[in-house]
């Protein structure tokens, strides 16, 4: 199953940066039905033909993900959608 690996620093403070995963989190439902929960600084989501956790820490977000045989051929689009999310909303 192909993985999606991704670290992005940031110079929020953590409750800003889960504030900004959280609102993500929440879009994220809402267009692909994605369920997550907080395990500590860690948002774990997961649907079908993907699941994976988004870890929040004091200089840094973790993005990691594996995909389903269903999503396999578009890890490419999905991984530059995270990258973009990611650009936008840490940069």
């Amino acid at each position: 199953m192909p993985k999606i690996d991704i670290r992005r620093p940031h110079q929020l403070s953590i409750a800003e940066a889960r504030a900004v995963v959280e609102k993500v989190a929440a879009r994220m439902h809402e267009k692909f039905g994605m369920e997550g929960h907080w395990q500590g600084d860690t948002l774990s989501f997961s649907r079908p033909g993907v699941n994976g956790s988004i870890a929040v820490s004091g200089d840094a977000i973790q993005v990691t993900a594996e995909l389903g045989m269903m999503l396999a051929p578009l890890k490419g689009m999905v991984e530059q959608e995270i990258r973009r999310k990611l650009d936008e909303h840490f940069s």
